[in-house]
């Protein structure tokens, strides 16, 4: 018997028979089932990745409702609009009961990050323009540095304007005592 481990050269080559004959045939018929399996698997795998999901986790599977609509967001760049949303939901919190009973925000500009707050009264808009850098830090603070870079302080609001027959020349009507 031959160690099947040598190469043997050309002209010391025996003649296989019997036994080692059938482990060379043996093992021959291995190495081509292996390729074929492989090929195969490869094959079902390449057929099998668009259509099933798998035992492992990957992108298609069920995720909570909570992990895909912060993937949303943050997908179409809608954080900032979301956490001011936020704000304004939650507004007496962070301004305190006082300050929210008297004033409210209004709008948002993300693009100018200036948040509009409405004010029930001249003396109230006076005394926010006054808290603003401490208010723009707070909101800083919640949302992110840099999210509210300037509050933009409104009065109230007057009566609506009527027209009407009796007016005198030049005058606003209402709007002449409304700041």
């Amino acid at each position: 018997m031959s160690d099947s481990t040598e190469a043997p050269g050309p002209a010391d080559e025996p003649e296989l028979s019997g036994v080692d004959l059938a482990r060379v045939a043996l093992r021959n018929a291995k190495e081509q089932a292996r390729l074929r399996g492989d090929g195969v698997r490869q094959k079902k795998e390449s057929r099998r990745t668009g259509l099933r999901s798998g035992a492992r986790a990957d992108g298609r599977d069920p995720q909570p409702l909570g992990a895909a609509i912060s993937r949303l967001v943050s997908e179409r760049g809608w954080e900032a609009p979301a956490a001011v949303g936020g704000v304004m939901g939650r507004w007496p919190q962070i301004v305190g009961r006082d300050l929210a009973a008297h004033c409210e925000p209004e709008h948002y500009d993300e693009e100018d990050r200036v948040l509009s707050v409405r004010c029930s009264s001249t003396a109230w808009a006076t005394q926010i323009r006054l808290l603003a850098p401490q208010l723009v830090g707070k909101l800083n603070q919640e949302l992110g540095h840099g999210t509210v870079r300037l509050i933009k302080v409104q009065g109230p609001v007057g009566p609506a304007r009527s027209y009407g027959r009796l007016r005198a020349p030049g005058s606003k009507g209402p709007g002449d005592t409304w700041g």
